[in-house]
């Protein structure tokens, strides 16, 4: 295992720092994934991006 954990950043946030987490666990731009989020949402009509990103806030650990 490479020892990496994925979770919320408390510092690089704009709703609950779901997206800036991923970014950090993937080492890739941030920006990156919250543009592939908003994608997603508009895809989904909105509801699908909306409804994980809930689900990733609650299931996502903070950062330590």
């Amino acid at each position: 295992m490479n020892g990496k954990k994925l979770t919320k950043s408390l510092n690089d946030k704009m709703v609950c720092g779901v997206c800036s987490g991923i970014a950090k666990y993937f080492e890739v731009d941030v920006t990156l994934v919250r543009l592939a989020w908003v994608v997603v949402s508009l895809f989904s009509a909105g509801l699908g991006g909306l409804i994980a990103y809930v689900i990733a806030a609650i299931i996502i650990p903070d950062h330590e």
